[in-house]
């Protein structure tokens, strides 16, 4: 059993450490910074917000029911990861730890999971493969998020990593409960 515990233990070393390690980039660098926070704004919804506009105005009635997807899958992830929030009441790491810097703003309080990471793999997800072209921002645009909330001091590893597999369960229910619609 204390080897069990000794694993966790590490685990979670290993999770604070490489958010320090990445955090420590925006404080050495006043443009990664921004980079960084400007791409963790966009998955603020910003980004999302504006494609769920613009879908129905270039692609009519397909538009609609894109969006209309986006929408639900957006509604669904919310409900999930605030449930898990609740429950977890997992700090962020800039309140855990005074040497890692908080280097955005947060919608909530709590850490796990990460909800930018989770609708990025989501709407990715459901987008690319309707609209292969927009892969070529898209899944750049994914990892970055992820990173950016690691290097931003919001997010651990693992609350990332969480994120996307959420992102990857809503984006599968969504595309088998719909796949007749697209």
């Amino acid at each position: 059993m204390s080897h069990s515990l000794n694993a966790k233990q590490k685990a979670v070393h290993m999770d604070a450490l490489t958010c320090f390690r990445l955090n420590r980039w925006i404080l050495h660098d006043p443009q990664l910074h921004l980079f960084f926070k400007a791409i963790s704004r966009l998955g603020d919804g910003m980004l999302w917000y504006g494609m769920m506009l613009v879908f129905p105005l270039v692609l009519g009635a397909e538009g609609f029911v894109v969006t209309a997807l986006m929408i639900l899958m957006a509604a669904l992830g919310v409900v999930a990861y605030k449930q898990i929030k609740k429950r977890t009441v997992r700090p962020r790491p800039f309140v855990s730890y005074r040497s890692i810097k908080q280097g955005a703003r947060t919608l909530d309080q709590f850490s796990f999971p990460s909800g930018h990471t989770m609708h990025a793999v989501a709407f990715t997800l459901l987008l690319v493969p309707l609209y292969p072209v927009l892969g070529l921002f898209l899944i750049p645009f994914t990892i970055l998020t992820g990173l950016a909330r690691i290097v931003l001091g919001l997010h651990y590893p693992s609350d990332v990593f969480m994120g996307a597999a959420l992102g990857l369960f809503n984006a599968t229910l969504i595309l088998t409960l719909f796949s007749g619609y697209l």
